[in-house]
């Protein structure tokens, strides 16, 4: 049972890394290069691991690779940039905090998984904790941006759970390099087409790119995947309820930003949010093992 809370712990790790995505990018990383940033995300570190690795797919798992690197990487970050320029963030993070609950019928879907009341609840009460802790009365819709941001929560969903149902006979790092390198390359030609060139990069973009090429990349989607074997989609998803929980601290401990009493609320219902859903995943683990056996 501890591992099970080791397995937690470590994977939960990964969102709350990512929360601070927003800081380093707006504090030390170029402006308006998105698609350039998360190819300089992703690439880089997917190749440092495949040099280190060496090990590449065989046969079918050259396409499984590509399809998982544009859903969760290629494909979402893009609907990301766009869902985040054309919404407010609390809107757009909103928005996209709807990819537990899709995990959860994806999952049922394609696993045949156990779909439960309860998790379902608990995936609506963390969106309803993020809006608490991040919508104001003056956010403004934007069609597109709202489509965006659906469609990348979709794109994220469908590669969790299938990087779940095509577990190949490798370690969760040369999954990650695998699915890195072919998101960053994929994006690539996007990157040189639609942006300028890099622009020369000082110390402080250098550090905020090595960050987020090696802990917000690397590192953190090891965990990420290797949790996903483990633990499973339904699991993991709502973990990611973390991610704006810790922007929103982040920006208060190093932006100076304010909490309102509201805020705290919206954390604590996030934080209920996931240890209902995590309850009732081990409960549903357990009547499973208990069948098995």
């Amino acid at each position: 049972m501890m591992n099970r809370y080791w397995v937690l712990f470590l994977t939960a790790l990964a969102p709350i890394v990512w929360g601070s995505t927003y800081l380093i990018t707006t504090e030390m990383l170029p402006a308006g290069m998105p698609l350039t940033l998360a190819v300089l995300r992703a690439l880089p570190a997917g190749l440092l691991l495949l040099l280190f690795l060496r090990q590449l797919p065989q046969g079918i798992w050259w396409l499984r690779v590509i399809i998982l690197g544009v859903l969760n990487f290629s494909l979402f970050w893009w609907l990301l940039f766009i869902s985040a320029y054309r919404l407010p963030g609390g809107v757009a993070a909103t928005v996209g905090a709807v990819q537990p609950l899709i995990v959860l019928f994806l999952s049922r879907w394609l696993l045949n998984s156990q779909l439960s009341r309860i998790s379902i609840m608990a995936a609506f009460t963390g969106i309803f904790g993020v809006a608490i802790l991040l919508l104001t009365p003056s956010a403004r819709l934007d069609l597109t941006g709202v489509i965006a941001g659906l469609f990348g929560a979709l794109s994220m969903a469908a590669g969790t759970v299938l990087s779940r149902r095509w577990q190949p006979p490798v370690s969760a790092l040369t999954f990650t390099s695998w699915q890195l390198t072919a998101g960053g390359l994929v994006l690539l030609p996007f990157a040189l087409f639609f942006e300028p060139a890099l622009p020369s990069l000082s110390m402080l973009n250098l550090v905020g790119l090595s960050y987020l090429t090696l802990i917000g990349g690397a590192l953190t989607y090891a965990l990420w995947f290797r949790g996903l074997a483990i633990l499973g989609p339904s699991s993991v998803a709502s973990l990611g309820f973390l991610s704006p929980m810790s922007a929103v601290i982040l920006g208060w401990m190093w932006l100076e930003q304010q909490l309102t009493p509201l805020q705290f609320i919206g954390m604590l219902v996030i934080l209920l949010s996931v240890w209902v859903s995590q309850r009732t995943e081990r409960k549903l683990a357990l009547k499973i093992a208990q069948q098995v056996a």
